[in-house]
């Protein structure tokens, strides 16, 4: 589609709202020709506080011509996210006046729709205002309005709990016994790159010793810690007592609510490896089948069974963790809606505390795409996730975070369900961007946060496990840029 804009640039809204109401359709900046079929040209005027926008559309043989206006008020911030909602405001109204589509999140196209409900709790709005934001201000549907009002009131219940200097530590292990057909995280295959791990964890030892020290110097508390990948229990057990001995000697945990570890895949859970965990009293553990269908786990590039993942699940449960979460993904390529509803009963059956349902985001660099892998369609998909919710809440689950994700099957979420107490506030934290995560290892993203307000400042380390082995200036330069951060906060 054919984008002009005039009085402004707003391209990111543009865009963003194009791929959101369009999908396929991609931005393309070109003079309209007289027989172009698919463009928009969008006008944006300001007098004073009032700002006013102006669409118009043609997609598919039909036009639209809309208006939009809004006041202006605030800082310079706050001024542009007022511009920025107009334009997305009258796009999306325009786009609906000619396809007669009303997508689930309305205008809505970041990974995180919740927030404007926790925002709004924050604020001292009633539950029944900020549901109505979502449905009036955002064209939210009511549907997609009340979860967001279940998960959005339990991220303001936790921003509650944190203090101004409260952070959350992130730890990765970019290594997997084999690489998942949906997977285009920057992950290794422990069977091509054996070699890199005993470097790596040495690096990150040394990272997470600096990290700790320099979080004492700025007088900050972790409250949470994660270790993710990857796999992380692709680690020896050796392995993993050293990273953990390691964030033991380098934080204070005494403020540390909870510990996590993505145990993940059940070819890598072993009795040792369980027992570190144990003994570094880690409260939670992630046991991530994705599906107990054993067509689907071929297709996908798993390397075990459905069994195996019982028998991980008697394991984990013989070493008494707090909290056991358990993850499934609804669309992967040869599954049913059938098969689908097979594997979250199973789930089920095992009783953890914590299950989420992610959807299948079609990301570039998994196999999905550069192999052609047959996936479900968007009904299918839907038909699985319209079995999940009742079935979780007919269980005792309640929906306490979600994100979206580019390429994401239908445009639905991932939703995190849990059973009274089992929040893992991490993922609260991170996906809600309620403090600021200091991440460590390759393709860590650390984030900045000002509490109470939308501005984030980003530090990545480097992607690939040599890469950063052999580069510690840009770990280094990011803790600087962290400690810097809060000399001003």
């Amino acid at each position: 589609m054919k984008l002009v804009f005039h009085g402004h640039d707003e391209r990111y809204v543009a865009e963003q709202s194009l791929m959101n109401l369009f999908p396929g359709e991609r931005p393309v900046y070109e003079p309209i020709a007289p027989d172009d079929d698919s463009w928009a040209v969008i006008s944006l005027r300001e007098d004073g506080d009032r700002c006013a926008v102006r669409v118009e559309l043609a997609h598919g043989g039909r036009t639209g011509d809309r208006t939009y206006e809004t006041a202006l008020s605030g800082s310079d911030f706050d001024r542009e996210g007022q511009r920025r909602h107009a334009v997305g405001a009258c796009f999306f109204l325009a786009a609906r006046d000619i396809t007669g589509n009303t997508p689930p999140w309305g205008m809505l196209t970041g990974v995180r729709p919740d927030k404007p409900v926790t925002w709004a709790l924050e604020a001292g709005r009633s539950p029944e205002e900020a549901r109505r934001l979502m449905e009036q201000f955002y064209y939210v549907t009511p549907d997609r309005a009340a979860l967001a009002l279940e998960t959005g009131a339990t991220a303001a219940a936790a921003a509650r709990r944190l203090e101004r200097r409260d952070i959350d530590v992130y730890v990765g292990i970019p290594f997997c016994p084999t690489r998942c057909a949906y997977c285009s995280f920057v992950s290794q295959s422990v069977e091509r790159s054996f070699a890199l791990v005993p470097p790596y964890v040495d690096a990150l030892c040394a990272e997470i010793a600096a990290g700790g020290e320099m979080v004492r110097r700025a007088g900050l508390r972790a409250r949470t810690f994660y270790m993710g990948g990857g796999t992380p229990t692709t680690l020896t057990a050796e392995q993993m007592d050293r990273v953990l001995t390691a964030f033991d000697a380098a934080f204070d945990r005494s403020a540390c609510e909870e510990l996590t570890v993505e145990a993940g895949r059940p070819d890598t859970i072993t009795a040792e490896k369980l027992a570190v965990l144990k003994a570094h009293g880690v409260t939670r553990v992630s046991v991530n089948p994705q599906t107990f269908e054993e067509n689907v786990l071929r297709a996908i590039g798993r390397c075990h069974t459905a069994a195996d993942i019982g028998d991980a699940m008697e394991l984990v449960g013989r070493y008494g963790f707090p909290h056991v979460n358990m993850d499934l993904i609804a669309g992967l390529p040869e599954d049913t809606a059938e098969g689908f509803r097979r594997s979250l009963d199973r789930c089920l059956s095992f009783g953890p505390d914590d299950i989420t349902i992610h959807t299948l985001a079609l990301k570039k660099g998994s196999r999905i795409l550069t192999e052609g892998l047959r996936i479900p369609d968007a009904e299918t998909v839907a038909a699985m996730l319209d079995y999940a919710a009742p079935a979780l809440r007919g269980a005792g689950y309640r929906p306490y975070y979600l994100y979206r994700q580019k390429y994401m099957s239908g445009s639905f979420e991932n939703i995190g369900w849990c059973r009274e107490g089992g929040e893992c506030w991490y993922n609260v934290d991170i996906m809600s961007e309620l403090c600021s995560i200091l991440s460590f290892g390759a393709a860590g993203s650390t984030k900045m946060v000002v509490p109470g307000t939308n501005q984030i400042q980003r530090a990545f380390n480097v992607k690939y496990p040599k890469e950063y082995v052999e580069r510690p200036e840009k770990w280094r330069a990011n803790q600087a840029a962290f400690a810097a951060f809060y000399e001003t906060v």
